[in-house]
C-alpha cells in the first residue's frame, strides 16, 4: 500500500460526498439515486483510504523495529571488539610488567633493530628515486643523441645548464654517459 494510494482515495471520496449536492437536482428520481450511489461511493473510499492507511502503518512500523535491530546489533559488535581488544592490551600490559630487564631489554633491542633496519630501506629508496630520475634523464639524452643532437644542445636543451652552469651541464652530461652508456640503459 502507497501512500499515493491512500491520497487518492481519500481525496475521492471528499469529492464524491460533496460533489452530488452541487452537480444533481433533488426533483430527478434518477439524479437522488445517483447522488445516494455516490455518497455510499464516497463512504467505501474513504474507508478503504482508512484500511489502506493502517497497513502501511503497520509495515512502517515494523521496518522502524527492523532498523533498531541491525542498529543495536551493529553497536553490541561494536562493543565486543572493543572490549576483547582492552582485554588483550591489559594482558600484554601486565605480560610486560611481570616480565624481568632480560627479557624487556632483549626485546627492545629487537625492536632497534627493526626500525634500523626500516630506516635503512628509507635512505636505499631515496636513493633508487634518484637512479630513477638519472635513468629518465639519460632516456631523453640517449634519445636526442640517436636523432643527431650535439652534446651543446643536449646540455642546454635537455639539461637545462645554460651561459655559467654549461660546465655544470658538461660534467653531468658525462657522468650520465659513464653511469648508463656503458650499460646499455
Amino acid at each position: 500500500m502507497s501512500l499515493l494510494k491512500v491520497s487518492v482515495l481519500s481525496v475521492s471520496g471528499v469529492c464524491l460526498w460533496l460533489a452530488p449536492p452541487f452537480v444533481f437536482s433533488r426533483r430527478i428520481p434518477l439524479h437522488n439515486f445517483m447522488q445516494g450511489i455516490a455518497l455510499v461511493s464516497g463512504f467505501a473510499c474513504c474507508f478503504e483510504a482508512r484500511r489502506s492507511a493502517l497497513k502501511l502503518a503497520k509495515i512502517e512500523e515494523f521496518e522502524a523495529l527492523k532498523q533498531a535491530a541491525i542498529d543495536s546489533d551493529v553497536v553490541h559488535e561494536i562493543s565486543t571488539s572493543v572490549y576483547v581488544s582492552e582485554e588483550t592490551r591489559k594482558k600484554e600490559a601486565e605480560a610486560i610488567l611481570a616480565a624481568s630487564d632480560e627479557e624487556v631489554e632483549a626485546k627492545r633491542e629487537a625492536l632497534e633493530a627493526i626500525y634500523t633496519n626500516d630506516l635503512q630501506a628509507e635512505t636505499d629508496t631515496t636513493v633508487s628515486e634518484n637512479d630513477a630520475s638519472d635513468l629518465e634523464l639519460w632516456w631523453k639524452v640517449e634519445a636526442a643523441q640517436i636523432q643527431g643532437k650535439t652534446a651543446t644542445w643536449i646540455i642546454e636543451n635537455i639539461l637545462n645548464k645554460k651561459g655559467r652552469k654549461f660546465s655544470e651541464g658538461k660534467k653531468q652530461l658525462e657522468e650520465l654517459i659513464k653511469k648508463f652508456g656503458e650499460k646499455g640503459g
